[in-house]
């Protein structure tokens, strides 16, 4: 019995590998992000060029009117920031022929994962690069807020840093405290940040989230650098760092005959710079 010719062939079929291996790839690379959905996001995709220029104009004030006079023209003060889009990662893996056969399904999904995890990994580890240069690159102390040295968090360290942002005209909407492991360890086996108040009623959980403080939203990041024997967190506002997306996580598989294997790689393009450098507060506390 003939069936025609409309048959799946492997050549057919191979159109559906790259969709399966970016989706999984882009889900987990979104899955580990902390500080990038923490920041202003630019997409330059589809564009040319490998800088952006941001206009950063200068608040103006009001005037008061006088009777019979004519309007006071507020003077106008605009900088530029220049974002680089510099930055090209990627992760590869050639799979040949006989692990493809023999392996089980699970290998492709920890590369993906894997692909995933590094790429995000990356992109943030750029991200908090740029953040330890805020607020003139003067970290202060997890403790008192002040530049000190590292020391355990504490309500009063977290109160003054707020203060300082409060100062800065910075807006509370959009705020948020990215903390390392051991500083949320700390701060959880504070009791005041145990209540219902920090933890939350059961909205939509994010990446990293563990609760709110003072109308921040409180994340807990592995990825937090470390500097000689401390580790460093960041206070800041979504307007202190810019991401700027050229290409986003893509994935493109080939098949190598001199290899007799699949040569998979993910990869990114993007930048990273300051916006504002008043609007986010680097800190330390001990490792």
């Amino acid at each position: 019995m003939a069936f025609g010719s409309n048959h799946v062939t492997t050549s057919v079929a191979n159109n559906f590998i790259p969709e399966l291996w970016s989706d999984e790839v882009v889900g987990a690379y979104k899955s580990n992000l902390v500080l990038a959905n923490l920041v202003t996001k630019l997409s330059h995709k589809g564009k040319k060029g490998d800088t952006i220029h941001i206009p950063k104009p200068t608040r103006g004030a009001a005037s008061q009117k006088q009777a019979n006079t004519m309007v006071t023209l507020s003077a106008a003060t605009n900088s530029v920031v220049d974002i680089s889009i510099n930055k090209h990662y990627e992760y590869t893996k050639l799979i040949e022929d006989i692990a493809d056969v023999q392996a089980l399904a699970s290998m492709r999904k920890f590369y993906t994962e894997d692909a995933g995890y590094a790429l995000a990994t990356q992109v943030d580890d750029d991200l908090f690069t740029a953040a330890q240069a805020l607020n003139g690159g003067t970290a202060v102390s997890g403790s008192t807020g002040t530049a000190v040295t590292a020391a355990a968090i504490t309500d009063a360290g977290i109160r003054k840093m707020i203060l300082t942002l409060d100062n800065n005209d910075v807006p509370m909407d959009g705020r948020a405290l990215v903390l390392p492991p051991v500083a949320a360890s700390t701060l959880l086996g504070l009791e005041r940040f145990t209540e219902q108040a920090f933890i939350g009623s059961g909205d939509a959980i994010k990446t990293g989230k563990i609760g709110n403080i003072y109308g921040m939203e409180v994340f807990v990041s592995s990825n937090c650098p470390t500097v000689s024997t401390s580790r460093v967190g960041i206070m800041l506002h979504k307007d202190a760092i810019v991401l700027a997306e050229q290409v986003g996580v893509r994935t493109q598989t080939q098949y190598k005959q001199e290899y007799l294997g699949d040569l998979f790689t993910a990869d990114t393009i993007y930048g990273v710079g300051e916006l504002r450098d008043d609007a986010g507060i680097p800190f330390v506390v001990p490792a």
